[in-house]
């Protein structure tokens, strides 16, 4: 497993907004010259955490993005997967993963443990650990 750009980015907006709560809707522009991403790249991960219901949005002059919820009400593993999709470290252990091997094989048991060990992790911390 690998965490894409847009799974990093994504985190990093989350905190943003987090870490930079004021009450007040917080603009594009200020999220992307804080954490040196690009507008149009920006615009994407912030399109999937709305999609998620994880922001709140505002349009016009005090338009902006804010959190839905308090920081500790998100969970880590949830952000990660509104962006990236499925976590698991390989095809088999997916939902869509259909083996046929999977009885006999002598490795499924090692992936199942890694992936039980990256879920447990990445799923008890929240924003508010990270801040």
């Amino acid at each position: 497993m690998k965490i894409s750009t847009k799974g990093r980015y994504a985190l990093r907006i989350m905190l943003d907004l987090a870490i930079n709560n004021k009450g007040e809707f917080i603009t594009l522009k200020d999220i992307a010259a804080r954490q040196e991403i690009s507008n149009k790249y920006l615009e994407q991960i912030i399109a999937m955490l709305n999609k998620a219901g994880y922001l709140e949005t505002a349009r016009g002059n005090n338009g902006g993005y804010k959190l839905a919820k308090k920081p500790e009400e998100y969970v880590i593993g949830d952000i990660l997967r509104a962006t990236e999709g499925d976590l698991k470290p390989i095809y088999c252990l997916s939902e869509e993963g259909n083996c046929n091997r999977k009885e006999n094989c002598k490795t499924h048991l090692f992936w199942k443990g890694l992936d039980d060990v990256i879920s447990e992790y990445i799923d008890r911390k929240t924003l508010r650990d990270l801040m």
